[in-house]
C-alpha cells in the first residue's frame, strides 16, 4: 500500500478528482532500506444524519452541518448476491485444523416446525432456553427453512450486548448499501418501514419497552428471537409468541453422547451418561463436553497423549493434572463432580497454546480473541491451532462473528486459577490491539469486529489505571485513544461510546489531562449526533476548559465550533464572552461616575431650552446623535479629536462675541465673576466643551441662570448669577462665523443701560479638583424665525460634568458661543 497516494475506497476517501502529487526520481536505482517516515494520520468522513462527521484521530473530530453536495445518495437494497456475501462475512472463522463433524439435532423436530409455521404466517416469535440448550443451533436450521418466506431473504444478527438502536442500524446496514452513511432518526425508520425480511435475532438481552420500540420501527419484518429466561419478557400489546426449550431426555442424551464420541457406549459410560443427565437437566452442552472427555480418556488409555489430533507434538499434561495419574488402560472414568463442571480437566490435557488462550479469555471476561491475534498473544508460530482445540472440546462457542467462552466455564476457569494473572495478560493485550488497531493497513471494519475483546481489555485496566512512570504511557487510555477513532469511522457507535468513557476514566486516573480533554470532547460530539444537547454541551465545555488550561490552541478552535453547533441546535446562546448588555468600558475618565440610565451617548441631542424668547439655529447633528449611540462603537481618539475641535469652536466664538459687544457691557463682568470656572467651559472636563441648561430656582421673571461650577478650595461652589446683556440690541439674530456643534446657552436678561465699561474680561486661575459631571439636557427643536422673550422663570440646579481628572481653564461668564455636540448656535 502506498501512504501517499491512497486508492479512492480507502479510508473513506473517494478520490473527488484529486490529482496525487508524484513521487520526485530518484538520483539512484539502489533500492531504499531506509524506515519509512509514520503513517500520516487516519481521518474519514462520514454523515451522519444531517451532520457531516471528520473523524480525527489527532486533534478531536470536527463536526458541521452538512453541505448539500456532500449529502449521500439514497440508499438502495442490497442484491441477494450482496446479501449472501454479507452474511458469508458474519459468521464466525472456521477453526484451523480437521473438520469436525457435525452433531445431529436431536428431539427438537417439533419446536423446528411450530416455529417456521408461525415465521411463515408472519408472526414473532421468542425462544426461551437456558444457556447450552441448543438456542443457536436450532436457528441456523430454521433460518435455512425461512430463505424464501420474504422478499429480503432471511437477515442474521446477534444482540449480545447490543441495544435497540445498535439493531435498527445493523438491520439497516444489512438490507440496504450505504458506506459511511449512519442516517438519521427519522430517515432511519423510513427506511426500516421498506425492509420485509425474516430477522433471526440471538442472544437478544432486552425486552419490554425497548423490545416493542424495535418491533413497531420494522412492521414488514417477522422476528426469530432466542433469548435466556432471564432476559425480560415482552409485553403483552407486543404478540410476541414464546416456545420454551427444554432440555434432553435420557436416551436423546446418550444417543448426542455417541455422535460426539463417535462410538458406541460401554455399560459403564452409560450409566455414567445417565448420572450426568440428572446432574446436567439435559442440557445438550454438557453432553458434548462429556464427549470430549471420553475422546480423551480414550487417547489416554491408547497411551497416544503425545501426538494430538492434529498431527502437532503437545506438550504432555503435568503429573499432577487431573486424570493424568494413570496411562494404563486402568484409567477411570471421570467424576460427576468432574463430568459437571469439565473445563479445568478438559483444559489440563491441551497444549500450552490451548492453555494460554483461556487464560487471554477469563482474563477479558469471557472473549476468545481471533484466531490471527493467537501467535502474537501467545509467543506461539502455532498457536492459531488452539482455537481449534477449544471448539473441539466445546469450551467455546460463536457469538455473532466471533467465539466465547461457553456457559460456565469462566466460572470454572476462574475456580481453578486461571483468573490469577489477568491483569497482566490484559496488558499484554492492551499493547497488542494499540499496536494493530493504529497500524494503517488495518480497516475500521476489522477493528469494529474486534470490539469486544478491544472493549474487555478496557474494562480491566480502566479501574486499574495509575500515573504512569516517567518515559511511559498508561496502557488503557493508549488503546481507547488508538481505537475509538476506528470505532467511529466503522459506524459501530456503541462500542466509540463505551471506549470514549474508558478511555476518560483511565485518563482521569492516570492524571492525564490533555487526553481526558480529548475523550470529553469526542463524548460531546458523539452527543450531539445524538440529538442529546444538554449532554453534549457539558462535555464540550468540559474539553474547552481543559485544552484552554493546557493552551491547545487546535482542540480548544474544534471544540468551540462543535460548541457553537450545539448553541444552533438548542436556541441556547453560549455563556461565552460579556453579555449583550453588559456596559463596555468608554473613554471617560477614571473619576467620571457612570449615568444612572447605562452609558451616555457620545454626541448627547440637544435640548430645548426653558425660555421661548431664545432664537437659535443650529447645524445638522451628527448620525450618532440621531441614533442615540453610545461610546460602545467610538475609539478614544475619536473622542480627543472632537472634544479639541469643540474647544477650537468655543475660543473662537467668544473672541468673535467680546469683539462685537466689548463697548456695551454695564459693567466688567470680570469682576462679578466667581472664584471657580463654570464646570462646563472646561478643556478635559468629559462633557467636550458643552453647556448644560438649569432652571433658576427663584422663580424670577427674568429668566436668570446660574452656571454650576467646581467646588472651591473651602468647598462651596461658585455661581455666576449676574445678569449679563444680549449681544445686540436690536434682538436681531447675528451672523455666526463658524459651525462648531453647541448647546443652548441659558438665557440671559437684556439690559436697556448702555454698558459702563470697556473693561476686558478676566479669567481666574483653575481649580485643583475635577469637576462633576453634569446629566444631558431634553433635545432642542430648531427654530428659524425669532420669537418674543418671554420672562418665564427658571431654577437654578447644581449639575456635575462628565469631566475626567485634572484642572479645567476659566472662561468669562458672558460667552455666549460655546461648543457642544448638537450644533452652532448664538443667542439673540
Amino acid at each position: 500500500m502506498d501512504p501517499n497516494n491512497r486508492g479512492p475506497e480507502e479510508y473513506g476517501h473517494d478520490g473527488g478528482g484529486h490529482t496525487p502529487r508524484p513521487r520526485p526520481p530518484r538520483e539512484s536505482p539502489a533500492p531504499d532500506f531506509s524506515q519509512h517516515l509514520p503513517a500520516l494520520a487516519r481521518t474519514v468522513q462520514l454523515v451522519s444524519g444531517d451532520f457531516l462527521l471528520t473523524v480525527n484521530p489527532v486533534d478531536g473530530s470536527e463536526i458541521e452541518v452538512c453541505p448539500p453536495t456532500e449529502r449521500p445518495a439514497a440508499p438502495v437494497k442490497r442484491t441477494a448476491a450482496e446479501r449472501a456475501e454479507a452474511e458469508r462475512a458474519a459468521r464466525p472463522p472456521v477453526p484451523p485444523g480437521p473438520a469436525q463433524p457435525a452433531l445431529p439435532l436431536l428431539a427438537r423436530q417439533d419446536e423446528r416446525e411450530q416455529l417456521v409455521r408461525l415465521l411463515a404466517r408472519g408472526r414473532s416469535v421468542r425462544l426461551t432456553g437456558p444457556a447450552g440448550s441448543g438456542r443457536t443451533r436450532l436457528l441456523d436450521l430454521v433460518a435455512e427453512d425461512c430463505a424464501d418466506l420474504a422478499p429480503d431473504g432471511v437477515v442474521r444478527l446477534n444482540g449480545f450486548g447490543r441495544t435497540a438502536e445498535d439493531l435498527l442500524h445493523d438491520l439497516f446496514h444489512a438490507v440496504f448499501s450505504a458506506s459511511l452513511h449512519r442516517p438519521g432518526r427519522d430517515e432511519l425508520l423510513t427506511h426500516l418501514r421498506e425492509i420485509g425480511a425474516v430477522v433471526v435475532l440471538d442472544d437478544l438481552a432486552f425486552g419490554g419497552g425497548a423490545l416493542d420500540e424495535l418491533l413497531e420501527a420494522t412492521p414488514e419484518c417477522a422476528f426469530l428471537l432466542s433469548a435466556t429466561p432471564e432476559v425480560p419478557a415482552p409485553s403483552a400489546a407486543s404478540g410476541v409468541e414464546e416456545v420454551p426449550l427444554a432440555g434432553l431426555e435420557r436416551a436423546d442424551g446418550l444417543d448426542l453422547l455417541e455422535h460426539a464420541v463417535g462410538r458406541s457406549l460401554t455399560e459403564e459410560e452409560s450409566n455414567w451418561a445417565g448420572d450426568l443427565w440428572f446432574e446436567s437437566e439435559g442440557l445438550p452442552l454438557r453432553f458434548v463436553q462429556a464427549g470430549a472427555l471420553l475422546r480423551q480418556h480414550d487417547r489416554l488409555r491408547a497411551g497416544t497423549g503425545a501426538v494430538d489430533e492434529f498431527g502437532v507434538f503437545e506438550d504432555a499434561p503435568p503429573a499432577d493434572a487431573p486424570g493424568a495419574h494413570d496411562l494404563g488402560d486402568g484409567v477411570p472414568l471421570p467424576s460427576l463432580a468432574e463430568a459437571a463442571a469439565p473445563a479445568p480437566l478438559l483444559a489440563a490435557r491441551l497444549s500450552a497454546s490451548a492453555r494460554a488462550t483461556l487464560r487471554f479469555a477469563v482474563a477479558l471476561g469471557g472473549e476468545v480473541p481471533h484466531q490471527a491475534h493467537l501467535p502474537a498473544l501467545v509467543g506461539d508460530t502455532h498457536a492459531d491451532a488452539a482455537l481449534g482445540e477449544l471448539a473441539a472440546c466445546a469450551l467455546v462457542c460463536p457469538v455473532g462473528s466471533r467465539y466465547r467462552l461457553a456457559a460456565g466455564v469462566p466460572a470454572q476457569l476462574e475456580a481453578a486459577g486461571y483468573a490469577d494473572e489477568a491483569e497482566a495478560a490484559a496488558r499484554s493485550a492492551a499493547q497488542h490491539y494499540s499496536w494493530w488497531a493504529g497500524h494503517p493497513s488495518v480497516t475500521p471494519e476489522r477493528v469494529c469486529a474486534e470490539a469486544d475483546a478491544i472493549l474487555a481489555v478496557l474494562s480491566v485496566l480502566g479501574p486499574a489505571s495509575r500515573p504512569p512512570a516517567e518515559g511511559e504511557e498508561s496502557a488503557g487510555v493508549y488503546l481507547a485513544r488508538t481505537a475509538a477513532p476506528a470505532f467511529a469511522a466503522g459506524l459501530h457507535w456503541s462500542a466509540w461510546d463505551r471506549a470514549l468513557r474508558g478511555g476518560a476514566e483511565a485518563a482521569r486516573l492516570a492524571g492525564d489531562v490533555a487526553e481526558e480533554s480529548y475523550f470529553h470532547h469526542e463524548l460531546g460530539v458523539l452527543a450531539l449526533c445524538g440529538g442529546r444537547l444538554d449532554r453534549a454541551r457539558a462535555e464540550l465545555e468540559a474539553a474547552i476548559g481543559m485544552r484552554g488550561a493546557l493552551s491547545d490552541k487546535r482542540g480548544t478552535v474544534a471544540g468551540r465550533r462543535a460548541l457553537a453547533l450545539v448553541a444552533d441546535r438548542s436556541g441556547t446562546p453560549l455563556g461565552i464572552g460579556p453579555a449583550a448588555h453588559e456596559e463596555v468600558p468608554d473613554a471617560r475618565g477614571e473619576q467620571s461616575p457612570s449615568p444612572a440610565g447605562g452609558v451616555p451617548a457620545a454626541f448627547p441631542a440637544l435640548q430645548p431650552p426653558s425660555s421661548p424668547a431664545l432664537v437659535t439655529h443650529r447645524s445638522t447633528p451628527p448620525p450618532s446623535a440621531k441614533a442615540g449611540g453610545g461610546l460602545k462603537g467610538m475609539a478614544r481618539r475619536n473622542l480627543v479629536a472632537s472634544g479639541a475641535g469643540a474647544l477650537l469652536v468655543a475660543v473662537l466664538g467668544t473672541v468673535v462675541t467680546l469683539g462685537a459687544t466689548s463697548d456695551n457691557e454695564p459693567a466688567t463682568p470680570s469682576d462679578r465673576v466667581g472664584v471657580n470656572p463654570s464646570a462646563s467651559q472646561g478643556v478635559d472636563d468629559g462633557s467636550l466643551g458643552a453647556d448644560q441648561p438649569a432652571e433658576d430656582g427663584n422663580g424670577g421673571a427674568g429668566g436668570v441662570t446660574s452656571r454650576p461650577t467646581d467646588p472651591g478650595p473651602y468647598g462651596r461652589p461658585g455661581t455666576s448669577d449676574d445678569p449679563t446683556p444680549t449681544d445686540g440690541p436690536s434682538g436681531s439674530q447675528a451672523p455666526s462665523d463658524s459651525a462648531s456643534p453647541s448647546r443652548p446657552s441659558s438665557p440671559k436678561p437684556t439690559s436697556p443701560k448702555p454698558p459702563a465699561s470697556t473693561k476686558p474680561p478676566t479669567s481666574t486661575k483653575p481649580t485643583t479638583k475635577p469637576p462633576t459631571s453634569s446629566t444631558p439636557a431634553p433635545t432642542p427643536t430648531d427654530s428659524s424665525e425669532p420669537s418674543t422673550p418671554t420672562s418665564t422663570p427658571t431654577t437654578t440646579s447644581p449639575s456635575t460634568s462628565d469631566s475626567a481628572s485634572g484642572p479645567a481653564p476659566s472662561t468669562p461668564a458672558n460667552t455666549t458661543a460655546s461648543a457642544s455636540q448638537g450644533g452652532t448656535e448664538q443667542v439673540i
